[in-house]
């Protein structure tokens, strides 16, 4: 399915954007959070009578997220889980915990922003993480994890 893209998506392309997607990707991601249009003359003429808000609205964006980026560079975040003595933890931390103690710092990130690559943390130690705070703006902060007996 040809669609129109209504802003930057990672992977896909840029705002404006004409580009052949699986019908699925499209039908059930893209249309339905307003990140893209179908591909037919008449959404291309209404797309680029609304080009230029688009533009402003996704550097608007961009610039908000540049800004949040910047606070939370190099942030630590610490947090406290049962463990035992070696170490390992009774659960784990997971990115749901890591949203609630940057909430008590004071910063608003979704829970779906924060990549952990390796999967929840179950060990005790710093941990360097990545918040993806736009398609082009991701911020670098370390999470401790202490163990309490």
């Amino acid at each position: 399915m040809q669609v129109i893209l209504l802003e930057k998506v990672a992977n896909l392309g840029e705002l404006g954007a004409v580009v052949k997607v699986k019908d699925g990707f499209a039908r059930n991601f893209l249309i339905p959070q307003g990140k893209a249009k179908r591909a037919t003359p008449e959404n291309l003429k209404a797309f680029e009578a609304r080009r230029a808000e688009l533009e402003k609205v996704q550097n608007e964006a961009l610039t908000k997220a540049k800004e949040r980026g910047a606070k939370l560079e190099g942030l630590t975040v610490k947090i406290t889980q049962k463990a035992g003595v070696d170490g390992r933890l009774f659960g784990s931390v997971t990115n749901y915990d890591i949203v609630e103690a940057l909430g008590k710092l004071g910063h608003e990130v979704e829970r779906s922003q924060v990549r952990m690559p390796q999967g929840p943390l179950k060990q005790v130690g710093d941990y360097p993480l990545s918040i993806a705070l736009h398609t082009d703006v991701t911020a670098t902060i370390t999470v401790s994890v202490l163990g309490e007996p």
